[in-house]
């Protein structure tokens, strides 16, 4: 046996260790059962992975992001194991990990029952308990291909090998170099109990998995393709402990709460009509009233900082993004071209910036007039595959609000930091206020114009960003082709972040389509364009902030600000006067006087979440009194009818919750 001399990596510590010959990672980390594998020399391996001479070995904790990954992909072939002892003939697709979670989709002959489900979880508990190893061994193609010969699917993957894609889940099954396979092996005996395609790792035993449910199920194209076979998904999600599995199903439930298509039908909002077609949203009376407000009172916050209005078409020439580019690199994002005037390509607008553009160049422009703001409430449309549809905040028409702003190279600094304090503080009126910012770089395959401009491009965003003294997070690749960007990040009541606004430098469209002005010296300049959406879309924000106070939204933002509440039908008359003397104040009061008693219509006024009932008997009427009862059953009694209204005016016009 001769000596082996490792590295073992901790955080910032190495500790350099002389081993013998065949060591595992395992007993490197011996006695820290958090540590459920190891990175050596950059790359996952399983803790059963012997250490190499001059190796450097790094623990991999299970709560760790990669620690995640590995449990809960173990966890899927758990799965599918049990599934095919349950179902012997289904057929294995693709399990990888996924956030707070994993799925595997198999090919069976019927869709999956939620009785299948709890079968399944408890065959599950079974596997799990009986502590089987995963063994790794490596496999040549075509004794992969002898052995999966009855997995059709599996069998495509093999012929992956080396392009598989992270987009679709394959590499966690196939990657460039040597392939492998996993059995799952009796602890006892070591007879192989079941095998996978797989990369790897895995955790060391099924026993090693601490937590698991099993959530839903749903169908799923093979591989995400329209074109490909219909497979039966399974979700679930495991956590390193039970507590924490806890707190992410009481999390769930939460979120369930607040789903803003729940809510959105729930009071009223709006509705996505088969009729017209997944992610074309209507909004009803009272979700149009919460968005003309929003609308209004960001079009009043554009016009104090400057911002010119203007106006374009939902459809256009191809060739306008033909010189955008958009046809190059966002054809897949967009709605197929209408064939007119004998043969010409229109297309429905994915982005509004090139018709900018043309505002821009319509005449000839002046430094004088530099930085020019435009701004639209435009609605676009992209062609976004059914399975990433979701209500409001993934739709295939929507409305942005958005903004080009041309400067010059000079004003690009400045201009670039006042707006990110507008879009933030405009943001913090509606009620978010915990961010952080993305900056996204460059796309090495997918971009246009110097490397030079990027270069300055992404170093002013950064600087930019670092002024407004909040997290900053890097997305390596991220950017659109035209131009780095920031983006906010807002977390909401429960803690989820959802992107919201963006910023974008751009050096290249104005080039592509020759824009100019002409300078102080007479010269003509190309103007640098800073793209803007501070929403992102209406209906995502819509959507967001619906979520963000789960339908009880603050009196200026709710479609009906007070009810009135009438003790008997002699009440109704001095409520009805009360609710006009409001209206004429700008307020949205109305009275309920329906043939319910008073209770059930507090109790459906609270369902619809209204912030003020207000409420009113004898006492009240003779008084010239009203009575509030707030959204928390709480009452305040006895106001003088002027301070009622006041005190609603007050709350509206400051933008407050209650």
């Amino acid at each position: 046996m001769s000596d082996v001399r490792v590295i073992i990596q901790r955080d910032s510590e190495r500790e350099e260790r002389v081993v013998t010959t065949g060591t595992t990672a395992a007993e490197l980390f011996a006695g820290q059962r958090s540590i459920i594998a190891a990175r050596v020399a950059g790359e996952l391996r399983d803790l059963a992975h012997e250490v190499k001479d001059g190796e450097t070995v790094e623990g991999v904790e299970i709560s760790s992001e990669d620690g995640l990954n590995i449990l809960r992909h173990s966890t899927a072939h758990v799965m599918a194991q049990a599934v095919q002892e349950l179902f012997p003939e289904a057929k294995l697709g693709i399990g990888p990990p996924v956030k707070d979670g994993f799925y595997y989709d198999f090919d069976v002959e019927k869709p999956f029952h939620p009785d299948d489900l709890k079968a399944i979880e408890k065959k599950m508990q079974e596997i799990q308990k009986r502590g089987q190893r995963f063994s790794r061994r490596v496999v040549t193609d075509e004794a992969a291909r002898e052995e999966l010969a009855d997995e059709p699917y599996k069998l495509e993957l093999i012929g992956l090998k080396g392009s598989a894609s992270s987009d679709d889940g394959a590499d966690v099954e196939v990657g460039s170099g040597e392939l492998t396979i996993y059995d799952n092996l009796d602890p006892k005996t070591g007879e192989l109990c079941w095998k996978d395609l797989c990369r790897g790792p895995h955790l060391p035993t099924t026993r090693n998995i601490p937590a698991f449910k099993l959530m839903r199920n749903a169908a799923a194209y093979w591989r995400g393709s329209e074109k490909n076979p219909m497979l039966q998904r399974i979700y679930g999600t495991a956590w390193p402990t039970k507590d924490e599995l806890k707190a992410h199903l009481d999390f769930l439930a939460e979120a369930e709460k607040r789903d803003h298509r729940k809510l959105g039908s729930e009071l009223d909002l709006f509705s996505i009509p088969e009729q017209i077609g997944s992610g074309l949203a209507v909004f009803h009376p009272k979700g149009g009233i919460i968005r003309r407000v929003m609308e209004d009172y960001s079009r009043r916050r554009h016009e104090e900082e400057g911002y010119e209005f203007v106006y374009t078409p939902h459809a256009t020439k191809g060739k306008l993004f033909e010189t955008s580019g958009h046809l190059d690199w966002y054809a897949d994002g967009m709605y197929p071209p209408m064939q007119l005037d004998e043969g010409v390509d229109y297309y429905l607008k994915p982005m509004n910036c090139p018709m900018h553009n043309l505002i821009f160049d319509a005449r000839g422009r002046s430094y004088r007039e530099l930085p020019l703001r435009l701004f639209e409430f435009g609605t676009v449309y992209r062609y976004e595959k059914s399975g990433v549809v979701h209500g409001l905040t993934r739709a295939r028409g929507f409305t942005q609000d958005d903004a080009h702003i041309y400067c010059t190279r000079e004003q690009m600094s400045q201009e670039l930091d006042k707006t990110l304090t507008f879009v933030l503080n405009l943001l913090r009126d509606y009620g978010l206020n915990d961010f952080y910012l993305e900056l996204s770089t460059k796309d090495p395959e997918k971009f246009v114009g110097s490397d030079e401009a990027w270069e300055e491009a992404t170093e002013t965003l950064r600087q930019v960003a670092e002024k407004q003294n909040l997290e900053l997070v890097a997305d390596p690749g991220g950017a659109a082709f035209y131009g780095p960007k920031i983006s906010v990040q807002a977390k909401d009541a429960i803690g989820r972040t959802w992107q919201m606004s963006t910023i974008q430098l751009d050096f290249n469209l104005p080039e592509r389509f020759g824009l100019e002005y002409t300078a102080a010296d007479g010269t003509k300049t190309r103007p640098v364009m800073i793209h803007r959406a501070l929403f992102g879309s209406i209906e995502r924000f819509f959507a967001v902030l619906l979520e963000h106070y789960a339908g009880a939204m603050p009196p200026w933002l709710a479609p009906v600000q007070a009810v009135g509440i009438p003790v008997g039908d002699a009440h109704v008359q001095y409520l009805e006067e009360f609710a006009a003397e409001a209206r004429r104040k700008g307020l949205r009061v109305d009275v309920d006087s329906s043939s319910d008693r008073m209770q059930k219509k507090i109790r459906t006024q609270q369902k619809q979440k209204v912030p003020f009932m207000i409420i009113v008997g004898d006492e009240d009427m003779h008084g010239g009194t009203v009575s509030f009862r707030y959204r928390d059953g709480s009452q305040e009694n006895g106001i003088p009818r002027d301070q009622a209204l006041a005190k609603l005016v007050d709350v509206v016009e400051r933008r407050i919750q209650v």
